[in-house]
């Protein structure tokens, strides 16, 4: 079908690497784990929409012109790893609120457009996503398929909806561990700034990465 081959490793190997730790994970996470899985369900939807348009820019070559563009590579790159800076030294500056039900502090309420901006902004401007999928996605191409650009946007829809899968079962897990787990203030707001700090360390990660 459109040339596309090794379907079920693809979708396998996608599962995998959806489910590696990274920005996208680490700001479900946060958010579910502060403000319930609906915050974190739209963190996930606004990755979602960046991931498409990752892999509409690589399916009509945009991608390719930003891998062979140096200046353009570092203009996101910067951009990326400077948004990721931001949300790390927010998460470890700010001193959350005392939920009234529990000790868990959680974040400033934001509304649901602004973290899936927040959740888009993250996954869009990391120009690594959109040189892995020039890399990983056309070795599922048959070389001699008619419609390879969409063959490509097939291959990302179905890496992008396990994606979604997994990311909602994430937000879903983390808002369950956190309306059941007892975590007393201090140790919430211990975990809320090394989760912080771990968006530092990939915003610094980024930055220097070539």
């Amino acid at each position: 079908m459109l040339g596309i081959q090794n379907l079920e490793l693809f979708i396998i190997t996608g599962l995998l690497l959806n489910m590696a730790p990274g920005p996208d994970s680490l700001l479900v996470m946060s958010r579910s784990a502060g403000q319930g899985w609906k915050a974190g369900s739209a963190a996930a939807l606004g990755i979602g929409s960046g991931t498409f348009i990752h892999v509409f820019a690589a399916a009509l070559g945009l991608s390719a012109l930003l891998a062979a563009s140096a200046t353009a590579f570092m203009l996101i790159k910067y951009l990326g790893a400077a948004y990721l800076l931001y949300i790390g030294i927010s998460m470890l500056l700010g001193k959350g609120h005392e939920s009234a039900t529990h000790a868990t502090p959680v974040l400033m309420p934001r509304s649901y457009g602004r973290l899936y901006l927040q959740g888009f902004l993250t996954n869009v401007l990391n120009p690594k996503v959109a040189l892995f999928f020039l890399a990983f996605v056309p070795q599922f191409i048959a070389p001699d398929a008619e419609h390879k650009a969409l063959a490509f946007v097939v291959l990302g829809c179905i890496f992008n909806f396990n994606g979604m899968l997994w990311c909602h079962l994430l937000a879903a897990s983390t808002a369950f561990a956190s309306r059941h787990i007892q975590a007393s203030q201090r140790i919430a707001r211990l975990l809320n700034r090394t989760i912080g700090a771990l968006f530092v360390a990939l915003g610094v990660k980024l930055a220097l990465s070539k």
